[in-house]
């Protein structure tokens, strides 16, 4: 290994923990307020403005990678739930999820709301995993005979889009449940086998 390779190993490190500890702010500092300052999230990290920048260079692409890494936390819980639960119950469960990450991370419900209205698909790429994930939910109910055989994911995501309009500052719980119950008994109705677990 020549002089140069082993210093380019360590700088190639300390950018990658830099990188990390900005998303980890970022996510912190989002999940607060949706308009925190990126000068704000540069000086927590403990990075220089030009550090910030050569790594996230608009706000655009600084959120979309929180919210890509957010993402991906749900693709994998859908898995999860295939593994743990019938798929109809796995999919009300990640519905639900859905709906807690709306309340807990600023700005996400904005994000999901965006997939059920976005037409184009260049624009939705960036929501692949989310999409990914409700894609498999779905392939797993259709083969389990537990889910209308038409529904694609536009569909579903439409059809949820009424949860991202909650208040979640009232009492929210009981209508999320009131909610997910119609739209589950929609996803159910014409399905090759009926269902009866909620």
């Amino acid at each position: 290994m020549t002089q140069q390779q082993k210093m380019e190993r360590p700088a190639r490190a300390d950018a990658q923990q830099n990188r990390e500890r900005i998303l980890s702010v970022a996510l912190q500092e989002l999940t607060l307020s949706a308009d925190v300052p990126l000068s704000a999230i540069a000086k927590k990290a403990g990075v220089g403005q030009a550090t910030f920048y050569r790594h996230f260079p608009s706000r655009e692409i600084l959120v979309m990678e929180v919210y890509r890494y957010e993402m991906l936390q749900v693709t994998k819980f859908a898995e999860h739930l295939l593994q743990t639960l019938p798929p109809d119950q796995a999919l009300r469960e990640w519905i639900n999820r859905l709906a807690e990450y709306a309340i807990t991370k600023a700005g996400l419900a904005n994000a999901i709301r965006e997939v059920s209205l976005t037409r184009d698909c260049q624009e939705k790429a960036g929501y692949a995993p989310v999409i990914a994930a409700a894609q498999l939910l779905l392939d797993a109910n259709k083969e389990a005979g537990t889910l209308h055989t038409g529904v694609t994911t536009d569909d579903f995501f439409l059809a949820i889009a009424g949860i991202w309009q909650l208040d979640f500052n009232d009492e929210w719980q009981p209508q999320l449940t009131w909610l997910i119950d119609i739209v589950m008994a929609g996803l159910r109705a014409g399905a090759p086998r009926r269902t009866v677990s909620q």
